[in-house]
């Protein structure tokens, strides 16, 4: 490899800021603060608004669109084409 050239290849904790679930991955995400492991290493922290922790389709909260309360119908009713007879 060349020198110089490639960027900063490293170990990065991610953090969710909404619960606080921490994964640790390599990424060349650039960070200014830094955190202390569990297991007494100190890496770079980027902090993440949503993960597969928190994201309501990966924990199965989010509500399907069909569920809406006829909202669905409603806007097709309104909006849909009718169908050539």
């Amino acid at each position: 490899m060349k020198e110089g050239i490639h960027p900063n290849y490293r170990e990065i904790c991610f953090m969710d800021m909404s619960n606080g679930f921490k994964f640790v991955t390599r990424s060349c995400a650039s960070t200014k603060e830094m955190i202390k492991m569990e297991d007494g290493r100190e890496l770079p922290l980027y902090k993440l608004d949503t993960t597969s922790e928190s994201h309501p389709f990966y924990t199965g909260t989010q509500k399907s669109v069909d569920n809406m309360g006829g909202r669905v119908e409603r806007f097709r009713n309104k909006y849909g084409k009718t169908a050539a007879k």
